[in-house]
């Protein structure tokens, strides 16, 4: 084999391997990134210090979920993108990932709007420990504000998210097809077929069958037909059992 040949067959097989990793990468990436949001929601986002004059003083805790509740179906919504992507068309895939784009800005949206007014973002909780509503009422209560670190890790997996959503754009023609598990499966009517090209089972057996005249004789030369009342007893035979060739 010569340099040239194996070089065009280093690059015919570079090619397969390469948009599988393209394909497996960005996918893992979105999975990564939605679980990074969805592990943000279930944790402590912001502490709140309430004012001494409060029903309930002391510290009030906002999980991620109650700050930003749409965080925890965007971030399921991610995860079963990234399944669909795993067996969609390229034209299919196109449109997942404007999709995932979409969720992603949403969960960032969600994430930015908690850190840019945390207190708003706490105020159903501490109305719920305090008893006191308006926005204002509860500006006053709160005396201190905390904010952990899981807003940001929302943000940063609703960035992964976007970036491996461009990704798919700008690689997915290069994907290989889905898995032929899930292609449609084309069934044949198999009577129909059978009819087509050869003649109708009518119960009898070949043996007991009339020869078609039109059709050329056996090896010997010696096709003969057999009547009617030949084979009416022949078949009443087979019918008791016994062998009608004896």
């Amino acid at each position: 084999m010569t340099d040239g040949t194996m070089a065009d067959d280093a690059k015919t097989g570079a090619g397969p391997a390469a948009s599988r990793r393209a394909k497996y990468t960005t996918m893992l990436a979105i999975v990564i990134g939605a679980g990074l949001a969805l592990l943000a929601s279930t944790q402590p986002w912001i502490t709140v210090q309430l004012a001494a004059a409060a029903n309930h003083a002391g510290d009030v805790v906002v999980q991620g979920s109650a700050a930003a509740p749409a965080l925890t179906a965007l971030s399921l919504a991610g995860l079963a993108l990234a399944a669909a992507l795993a067996i969609a068309g390229p034209i299919v895939r196109i449109v997942l990932a404007v999709l995932g784009v979409l969720i992603a800005v949403s969960i960032t949206l969600s994430a930015g709007i908690a850190l840019g007014d945390p207190v708003q973002a706490a105020a159903a909780a501490i109305t719920g420990a305090s008893g006191v509503s308006g926005g204002t009422s509860v500006a006053r209560l709160a005396k201190s504000v905390d904010v952990s670190l899981w807003p940001w890790i929302a943000i940063l997996g609703g960035v992964v998210i976007a970036a491996a959503s461009i990704a798919v754009i700008l690689t997915s023609r290069r994907w290989p097809g889905p898995s032929r598990r899930y292609q449609a499966v084309r069934f044949e009517d198999t009577a129909d077929a059978a009819g087509s090209t050869g003649p109708a089972d009518d119960g009898v057996p070949d043996v007991l069958r009339a020869p078609d005249p039109a059709a050329p004789s056996d090896q010997t030369g010696q096709g003969v037909p057999i009547d009617r009342d030949t084979a009416i007893d022949s078949w009443d035979e087979l019918s008791r059992g016994e062998d009608p060739t004896r």
